[in-house]
C-alpha cells in the first residue's frame, strides 16, 4: 500500500474534512478525493460518509485509525531521528489550551522556556473548554492542553502537579476564625467561577459529603475573586489552596481547610493524537512539562496593596 494513502486517510480522519485535510497535506482537494477513492477500493469500504459538512468515519475506518496512526508516528520519529529537529530553526505555530489560572500562572514560564531554544516558534493560547477538549486533541485543533479534568480518549499525558483545594474568604468573614464545619460551609454564600476546570472534582466531593451548594454569584474569571471576596463579609469560594494562599499575602483574605474530604487533583499535560510534526511536538511536550514542573506559578500577579 502507498503510504501516502495512509497519510491522506489520517488527515481526513482527524479533520473530518477533505478541504482541511488537503490544507494540512499541502495538496489540492481533488488530490485528496482521488487518494481516498483508491483507498476505498483497496479496503473495499466507504471509509467516510458525508453528514452535513463532516466526513464521518465508518466502523472499519474507526477500527483501523489507531493502527495507522501509530505506524505513521513510528515512521516519522524514525525519519526525524535521521534528520533531527532543530528548535532554533522552527517557525511553527503551536496552540496550547490553558485555563485562566493556567495562563496567569504558567504561561510566562512556558514562553520563557520555549523562546530560550526556539525564538521563532509561535505560541497561541486557546481558552480551555473541558467538554470540547477530546475533539480538539483528537483533531489537532490544539497541540497541548493543561487541565485537572480527565480527558477521555487515547491521549498521551504526564502529571505535572498535585493540587489541593481550600475555602477562601475575607478576614472579616464570621467563619474566618474558629472551626469551619460542614453545615456552616454548606450554608455560606458561595462564589463560583464558570471556567473552573476543577469544578467537577469539587462537585463529586460535595456529593460524597452529602451536601449541595447553590452559588449566590457566578463569575467568569478567577481574577475577579480577590477584590470581590475581600470587600465582602459573607462570600466564600472553593478554589486551589496554593493560589488562594498567594493572594492572601497581599489581600485581606484567609484560606480555611475544606470541611470535607477531597483528594488532591492531578494537573496533567495532554498532547494531541494527530500525526503531523511529530518531532516538534515531542520537543514542545517535554519543554512545556519541564517548564511547568519547575515553576511555582505567578498567581500572585493578581495582588492588592501590600500591608
Amino acid at each position: 500500500m502507498d503510504l501516502n494513502l495512509v497519510r491522506v486517510f489520517l488527515a481526513v480522519s482527524e479533520t473530518r474534512s477533505l478541504t482541511a485535510a488537503a490544507a494540512r497535506l499541502y495538496v489540492t482537494q481533488p488530490a485528496v478525493s482521488q487518494a481516498l477513492a483508491r483507498l476505498r477500493r483497496e479496503l473495499d469500504d466507504p471509509l467516510f460518509v458525508r453528514e452535513g459538512r463532516l466526513m464521518v468515519p465508518t466502523p472499519l475506518a474507526e477500527s483501523i485509525a489507531p493502527g495507522f496512526r501509530d505506524a505513521i508516528a513510528a515512521i516519522d520519529r524514525t525519519l526525524d531521528g535521521v534528520h533531527g529537529f532543530d528548535p532554533a530553526a522552527s517557525d511553527r505555530t503551536f496552540r496550547i489550551a490553558l485555563s485562566e489560572l493556567g495562563e496567569i500562572g504558567w504561561l510566562p514560564a512556558i514562553v520563557r522556556a520555549v523562546r530560550a531554544k526556539a525564538p521563532m516558534m509561535r505560541i497561541e493560547v486557546v481558552p480551555m473548554n473541558v467538554r470540547e477538549l477530546p475533539e480538539w486533541l483528537g483533531r489537532g485543533t490544539v497541540d497541548l492542553a493543561v487541565t485537572p479534568s480527565p480527558v477521555p480518549g487515547r491521549f498521551e499525558k504526564v502529571v505535572l502537579k498535585s493540587q489541593g483545594y481550600g475555602v477562601v474568604m475575607s478576614t472579616k468573614h464570621p467563619l474566618a476564625t474558629g472551626k469551619l464545619g460542614l453545615e456552616a460551609y454548606a450554608n455560606a454564600n458561595h462564589v463560583v467561577v464558570a471556567s473552573d476546570s476543577g469544578a467537577s472534582a469539587i462537585d463529586q466531593a460535595l456529593h460524597r459529603a452529602g451536601i449541595a451548594i447553590e452559588p449566590r454569584i457566578a463569575s467568569n474569571h478567577f481574577a475577579a475573586l480577590p477584590p470581590l471576596i475581600a470587600a465582602s463579609t459573607d462570600l466564600v469560594a472553593t478554589m486551589p489552596d496554593t493560589i488562594a494562599e498567594g493572594w492572601a499575602q497581599t489581600w485581606p483574605l484567609v484560606v480555611r481547610a475544606l470541611p470535607f474530604d477531597m483528594p488532591a487533583i492531578d494537573v496533567s499535560l495532554y498532547r494531541r493524537s494527530t500525526t503531523q510534526h511529530t518531532a516538534a511536538l515531542d520537543w514542545l511536550f517535554a519543554t512545556v512539562a519541564h517548564a511547568i514542573r519547575g515553576s511555582s506559578g505567578r498567581f500572585q500577579v493578581i495582588h492588592g496593596d501590600a500591608p
